[in-house]
């Protein structure tokens, strides 16, 4: 359970929310270390693609829960990072300042705000573990072997937004991708191969992912109708916990058989045409 507390204009009232998973992070420990699920208002800042004035900003005009305080710490959890997703999502969308709080007001006059925080958490929360990490110009050098680092792949980077510049280094956005690529680099694949595969993998997974979030929209959330329906809330929240692992585990399991398919119909192929070229010659000699 999380303890939030929530003030809208004249409210003012404190809500236990169960946010699951993605809504409840670890304590820090008692030597002071943030644990993951945690977050100083830079970290979320950062994680939400907003700014420290903005987050504050948020709070005194009562969008954002204040922090857990340890000490002179303020400690942020996975919920503060759903709402400020959110609020960024209705401001994109052209909503005020003055519309999201009347939103917010209207919700928590007719409907449970914990059921209502319950169901943002669980859209907007993170989708992965994957946390940003800071590189310097010459760990990512390191990295590709390439000293220093090549100026075209470190622009291609930042435009496929696995890099964002960070003072005389970088933020690295989807460790996982760059660290795929430097392997990929390693065993001989030349760099502009390997961006251009990132670049196709993300179109490619963007469209499996409007492929879901279209089918949901279309068969469980447009029957509801609008607004929803305070009944409803809860069984929605439940949906969407379901299908967040529901959707991971469909897209490993058809690339795994994807990939097991191809390796043994092309990989195998070049392997059998080398290992007998390479008899054939021994022959011949």
């Amino acid at each position: 359970m999380v303890h939030v507390m929530v003030r809208e204009g004249n409210v003012t009232g404190s809500t236990a929310i169960d946010a699951g998973d993605g809504g409840r992070g670890p304590a820090a420990s008692p030597e002071g270390r943030v644990e993951r699920g945690e977050y100083r208002i830079d970290e979320l800042a950062r994680a939400a693609g907003t700014t420290v004035r903005n987050v504050r900003a948020y709070q005194d005009r009562g969008l954002l829960p204040p922090p857990r305080r340890q000490g002179r710490v303020g400690l942020y959890s996975d919920v503060h990072l759903a709402r400020l997703r959110l609020l960024g999502q209705l401001l994109e969308r052209g909503y005020t300042m003055a519309n999201i709080r009347e939103l917010l007001a209207a919700w928590e006059s007719g409907q449970n705000v914990g059921d209502l925080l319950g169901l943002e958490a669980a859209l907007a929360a993170p989708w992965s573990d994957e946390r940003p990490t800071a590189v310097s110009a010459g760990e990512l050098a390191a990295m590709f072997g390439d000293d220093p680092p090549d100026p075209a792949g470190v622009a291609r980077a930042l435009e496929l937004g696995i890099l964002e510049p960070a003072g005389d280094g970088f933020v690295v956005r989807k460790p996982r991708m760059l660290r795929a690529g430097a392997e990929l680099v390693g065993a001989g694949v030349p760099l502009g191969a390997a961006l251009e595969l990132g670049e196709r993998l993300q179109r490619d997974i963007e469209r499996i992912a409007v492929a879901f979030v279209e089918l949901v929209g279309t068969y469980v959330f447009e029957p509801v109708g609008d607004p929803i329906p305070p009944g409803d809330v809860r069984r929605l929240t439940d949906i969407v916990r379901r299908l967040r692992p529901l959707a991971g585990d469909v897209v490993e399991a058809e690339l795994a058989d994807a990939m097991e398919r191809l390796v043994g119909e092309e990989l195998r192929a070049r392997l059998d045409r080398m290992l007998a070229g390479r008899e054939g010659r021994g022959e011949a000699s």
